[in-house]
């Protein structure tokens, strides 16, 4: 399995790599993932290809290894190891998947995990159709991935939605905070909304602290514009570990993205914690959780809808406890177990 982007930074795709790596892993199946590692490697059965630098990628910046030494090392351990088949993660990304599927060495799955508007898929179309083209299997990981995949690069798309591991946020030990909290977990980046969840902060009670993981291009600027809010709590990066028990022991679990997304994971690592889930009424999330019955979803970018929907959910009523029961349930839909058979089934198709 290679993965574009490295292991050493937070995000959506590398968290899908591990999960769905380390479920093959206890089916017996022999899975090693090639992927740049800022720092060491999160797991033994990683092959660091080298750092990472930051490619400005669909609003957000993604931590990629062009550099040709990345690209010696991938061939060099695909070709030591012998592998019968790779799995590539976002194949067209600039770095591993994409000298990979130059060169082709065995069969070819990919996925596609993006969805928005990618620059480079327009300016070099004909070219990343026909490198598309050399895919044995292609899957999206939503519908709206697919589509702009499809308009773009040609060929059809199987759609597997994203999983999670369940036992990592069901059974995390909560970290508890005193009075009501409402946690927000993602890079400090415009297109995930944070700023939205701060200017709500006016029209919440002053008991409510507004717990804030991870950092990004926007952290010192928004730190400085509220240093005067004594309701937040800047927790950093966090470990997958300290991630999950903050997620089992808030309140509030506020995903208030922008747009940009092709599937709400998050959402469910938050329903499978059973914390209330509020997020944004973006396509990707509606498709993840039905409003009002497996969480609460908000008009995009509107700090008093967000605001109030927090309010409701903090107050915990027949509603939101219903929410945190059907959230429990369509998580376990979702469970990267279903995922990995899924993935399993099409690496034997094609190597049959």
């Amino acid at each position: 399995m290679i993965c574009p982007y490295s292991l050493g930074v937070w995000g959506g795709v590398q968290a899908q790599v591990l999960g769905l790596a380390r479920t093959l892993r206890h089916t017996g199946v022999d899975v090693q993932v090639l992927a740049p590692c800022d720092g060491l490697p999160p797991e033994p059965w990683i092959t660091p290809l080298g750092d990472s630098m930051p490619y400005a990628q669909n609003g957000s910046f993604a931590p990629v290894a062009p550099d040709p030494a990345a690209q010696l090392r991938a061939l060099g351990a695909v070709w030591d190891e012998r592998f019968e088949l790779l799995h590539l993660h976002e194949p067209l990304a600039p770095g591993p998947t994409l000298t990979t599927i130059v060169v082709k060495p065995v069969p070819l799955v990919g996925t596609f995990h993006a969805s928005g508007n990618i620059a480079v898929y327009r300016y070099l179309r004909p070219l990343l159709r026909r490198l598309a083209g050399r895919l044995d299997c292609r899957v999206a990981v939503s519908a709206e991935a697919a589509r702009m995949a499809e308009r773009h690069l040609g060929g059809g798309y199987e759609v597997l939605f994203n999983g999670i591991e369940i036992d990592r946020f069901a059974n995390a030990a909560p970290i508890e905070h005193a009075g009501p909290t409402v946690l927000f977990l993602a890079r400090h980046e415009p297109r995930k909304g944070l700023s939205v969840l701060l200017d709500a902060t006016q029209y919440l009670p002053d008991e409510v602290t507004i717990l804030i993981g991870g950092s990004g291009p926007e952290t010192e600027a928004l730190r400085s514009r509220h240093k005067n809010n004594p309701q937040l709590v800047w927790l950093g990066d966090l470990s997958d570990t300290s991630k999950a028990s903050h997620l089992a022991g808030a309140d509030v679990f506020c995903v208030p993205s922008l747009g940009g997304e092709s599937f709400g994971v998050v959402l469910l690592e938050g329903m499978a914690a059973a914390t209330p889930v509020v997020a944004s009424d973006l396509e990707a999330y509606r498709v993840t959780a039905r409003d009002g019955t497996d969480a609460t979803l908000f008009p995009t970018g509107d700090p008093k809808g967000l605001a109030a929907s927090i309010l409701e959910a903090l107050e915990r009523g027949p509603r939101i406890e219903q929410q945190i029961r059907n959230g429990r349930v369509r998580a376990e839909e979702f469970a990267m177990e279903n995922l990995a058979d899924a993935y399993l089934a099409r690496y034997q198709r094609v190597l049959a």
